[in-house]
């Protein structure tokens, strides 16, 4: 299997925050944009990191940095499960279920989603 590199990384973390901040505004339900706002917390505490690298550095192999994303592949399948009773807007649910696994992806082998 090959390895995803960092510029590959950025932009399917990109793809799943921006699919994430657009969803946590359709959502009426305090418990599901709390759920929401932690994985895009997360996502951007990912992304920032993944800034501070040099240009040169973004073909080298991808690895998670934060604990906090290399963990948050249970909220994910979470979301994943619920995408269709979250988000009733078509073009949000179809963005967040192509973004969300290729997101999942990056943790792990088995953080992909079913």
């Amino acid at each position: 299997m090959q390895q995803t590199s960092i510029a590959e990384a950025i932009l399917a973390l990109d793809e799943l925050l921006q699919a994430l901040n657009d969803a946590y505004w359709e959502v009426n339900n305090i418990n599901q944009k709390d759920a929401l706002f932690e994985i895009v917390t997360t996502l951007h505490e990912e992304t920032n990191e993944l800034a501070k690298l040099s240009i040169e550095d973004h073909s080298m192999p991808y690895e998670p940095i934060t604990a906090k994303f290399r963990s948050s592949c249970k909220k994910l399948s979470v979301i994943q499960k619920n995408i269709e009773s979250w988000f009733i807007r078509t073009t949000t649910s179809e963005r967040v279920s192509v973004a969300l696994p290729k997101a999942a992806a990056l943790i792990s082998d088995e953080c992909l989603i079913v």
